[in-house]
């Protein structure tokens, strides 16, 4: 029978969430269709658990991939029940390794006190490999070498190991660094990423007693996202549960994209084989489309053969058709995204905040960006993270080398920010004098700033000498008061001996900017004070490291999103456009020739068009810049699998069943379909072109009025050069670019 509080946790859920939520001993799939509710079927489930432990709460262990989720999580927990969830773990994996590893790691040599290493840190050691081993970066380059070590390290495989499982070139010369950046990362205390999942399941290997104390302590495991785990991830959670067989895992094998960052599909799709007798849920109803866009979402993903069949309905409108726009070149397509957004915004059809516009790599956004400025949108750029600006990267390594002096990338990276004459030179003989004595250089300025015996045989130059002296005096100080203050306050003191402050204050609104980044920073920190001087800097160093691209996301920012399609996972939008959808752009040129990756680029696709609420447009372009030099473009293969009864607009792409495939301009002629702003179909578009002539005026419905430049013809058809006011010199074909001429 129900406690009266469990009933309560049910209510507003269906029956197929309601089994998600209920179905509580033994191993548990949901299969969350995108917009089915998945977060509230977690936070339910742990509420209903802790519900009805009769206040002898469970301990419960929920993992998630980003801390901005994690801590929705627990907040929602909070609110389902105000009472009795303090035996409750919910974090990311990384985090909750971190803890698992200081708490625990001293048996396999990890102290307490170490470091997170981050992506410069880890550079940094590939780079200083490199150089021990006289390789060159440029046929060797760093960011290879890190990704083959990163994707051993997914896979749990050692350096002795993976020396004999290398089967590629680029493998076998990062098997030789493997070893020796593994070495450095432990000489200075480091853990990279990778290491905080590798090494902890090499704790519960080695020292079966600690696995035993955490499966004792976690007697429920959930795991979010689970499609986007790997095999070390996964690891982790099933010798967690080995014995009480008491997980639940929930994830959509439709939205893995992540294979680049060693995501392993097949951990959901052999979920049911690994856990012998598993109860699977389907949540198949979405709350968050319409029935247009949730029919062309189906449609899109059905192809893929790497998935589980899922019945997706919505009880939501039909909605408007989805529009698919086909453009002259990027310019065009972007100023047809921003126009098409001054209307929607003119209508009150959305708030800015409310729209997103969707993209395959990041270097397609620039054109966009550009466009926005010019018609005066407001938008903001989701991708570089806060954590990655300089300010705050200076102050963090501040920070780090406070709690942990060994930290050589952090040393090297603050020693002459700001300024104080310590040049390249100074630098490397201080690191040639170490090497000599044994030591590392952060160790061997703290030699000299205590003016140890040791300290005497120093070469440097009395006058670097000395600048070395006084930052090793200033670290000293900041160590000692980091021992005394919180971290927030900890934050004042550094920019108050270091002068940083100064240096960004120059003046302009970019250091106003910059500082107004680090006025934010002491507000993150502000939150950590409640663990004291110690546990403040260590808990907020850990929880910057871990900080995801998600977690940049500001929901309460009202402006147009500019996102890739990989970072817009997990959000939402009424209004949503996908830009640049063309072979070689989506389906990237690396992906075609292999039918696994061409699957992963289709639900790529599928992601972003499942993120659309209520609006969803489509582009591509003729003509596409690449490397400065314009090339053909041909649709996105994907537009095939678009039922045209679904879409309005453009459409060449969209191939009717049965219809020979012709060219390409018959193809785009025999396929359209009208609409406001869009082109007419065949017979109406060809009376529309008219013979133009240099010295004519005309009006384009993006770029507004213009002076022809010049025309040539282009088999059949014309280009035509077109001057606009305050833009770039635009090249258009007639038959597409739908101008008409301005009468004198």
């Amino acid at each position: 029978m129900l406690h009266r509080h469990s009933s309560a946790i049910l209510d507003r859920l269906n029956p197929a969430q309601r089994r998600a939520v209920t179905t509580v001993d033994g191993p548990l799939l949901v299969l969350a269709g995108p917009g089915s509710g998945k977060t509230r079927v977690i936070t339910h489930r742990i509420a209903y658990l802790l519900a009805e432990s009769g206040g002898d709460p469970p301990g419960i262990l929920a993992v998630t991939f980003t801390n901005k989720a994690a801590r929705e999580m627990l907040e929602r927990v909070r609110v389902l029940v105000p009472q009795g969830n303090g035996d409750l773990t919910i974090g990311t994996f990384h985090a909750v390794c971190a803890r698992i590893l200081r708490r625990d790691g001293s048996p396999i040599g990890i102290p307490p006190s170490f470091t997170i290493a981050d992506e410069d840190d880890q550079l940094a050691m590939v780079r200083r490999v490199l150089r021990e081993l006289n390789w060159d970066e440029k046929r060797f380059p760093p960011r290879a070498m890190l990704s083959c070590i990163s994707a051993a390290k997914s896979l749990l495989i050692e350096p002795a190991e993976f020396a004999v499982r290398a089967n590629s070139y680029v493998e076998e010369r990062a098997a030789v660094v493997y070893p020796r950046y593994q070495e450095l990362l432990v000489q200075h205390d480091l853990l990279d990423f990778d290491d905080l999942i590798m090494r902890t399941v090499a704790l519960f290997r080695e020292h079966p007693a600690v696995l035993d104390r955490y499966r004792e302590r976690f007697r429920h495991v959930l795991v979010d996202e689970f499609q986007d785990t790997n095999v070390a991830q996964y690891t982790f959670a099933r010798l967690l549960a080995a014995e009480h067989r008491n997980i639940c895992v929930v994830g959509d094998e439709d939205q893995s994209i992540y294979s680049w960052r060693h995501a392993d599909i097949g951990n959901i799709l052999n979920f049911e084989r690994d856990f012998p007798g598993t109860h699977v849920v389907v949540l198949e109803q979405n709350y968050r489309s319409t029935r247009t866009i949730l029919q062309a979402a189906r449609r899109l993903i059905a192809p893929n053969t790497m998935r589980k069949e899922k019945s997706l309905f919505t009880e939501n409108d039909v909605g408007e058709r989805i529009v698919v726009f086909e453009a002259y070149d990027e310019n065009e397509e972007a100023g047809y995204v921003a126009t098409q957004i001054e209307r929607l915004l003119a209508a009150g059809v959305a708030r800015p905040g409310e729209i997103a516009v969707m993209y395959r790599t990041n270097a397609q956004s620039r054109v966009l960006e550009k466009e926005f400025l010019r018609h005066r949108l407001p938008h903001r750029v989701v991708g570089m993270r806060f954590y990655e600006r300089k300010e705050i990267r200076d102050l963090l390594a501040y920070l780090r080398l406070c709690r942990n002096p060994h930290d050589v990338a952090s040393f090297e990276r603050i020693i002459n920010v700001p300024p104080r004459q310590i040049g390249a030179k100074t630098l490397a003989d201080l690191r040639q004098w170490a090497r000599e004595i044994g030591v590392t250089a952060p160790e061997a300025l703290e030699l000299l700033a205590e003016d140890d015996d040791r300290a005497a045989g120093c070469p440097i130059g009395a006058r670097a000498r000395s600048a070395l002296v006084e930052f090793g005096r200033l670290l000293g100080i900041l160590r000692r008061a980091s021992a005394e203050m919180v971290v927030a306050r900890l934050l004042e003191r550094i920019l108050e001996l270091t002068g940083y402050r100064e240096l960004l204050d120059d003046g302009t609104e970019e250091g106003e900017s910059r500082l107004d980044n680090v006025r934010e920073l002491i507000t993150v920190a502000e939150e950590f004070s409640g663990y004291g001087p110690e546990g403040s800097l260590a808990a907020f160093l850990e929880d910057a490291a871990l900080a995801a691209d998600a977690d940049e996301y500001d929901r309460a920012s009202d402006a147009v999103t500019l996102i890739t399609l990989h970072a817009a996972k997990g959000l939402e939008f009424d209004v949503v456009f996908i830009v640049g959808l063309e072979e070689g752009l989506c389906p990237h040129s690396r992906s075609i020739e292999d039918p696994r990756q061409l699957e992963e680029e289709r639900r790529l696709l599928y992601v972003g068009v499942t993120r659309a609420r209520r609006r969803l447009f489509l582009t591509y372009a003729n003509r596409r810049s690449h490397f400065g030099e314009g090339s053909i473009r041909e649709p996105s293969r994907f537009f095939r699998d678009l039922p045209p009864e679904l879409v309005q607009g453009t459409a060449r792409a969209v191939q009717r069943p049965g219809r020979s495939s012709g060219s390409v301009r018959q193809q785009s002629r025999a396929h359209s379909f009208t609409d406001t702003g869009s082109r007419e179909p065949d017979g109406q578009q060809a009376s529309a072109v008219i013979p133009l002539r240099p010295g004519d005026r005309v009006v384009h419905p993006t770029f507004g009025q213009g002076v022809v430049v010049s025309v040539v013809d282009r088999d059949g058809d014309q280009e035509v050069t077109v001057a606009f006011p305050n833009l770039p010199i635009k090249r258009l074909l007639a038959s597409y670019a739908r101008l008409r001429l301005v009468s004198s």
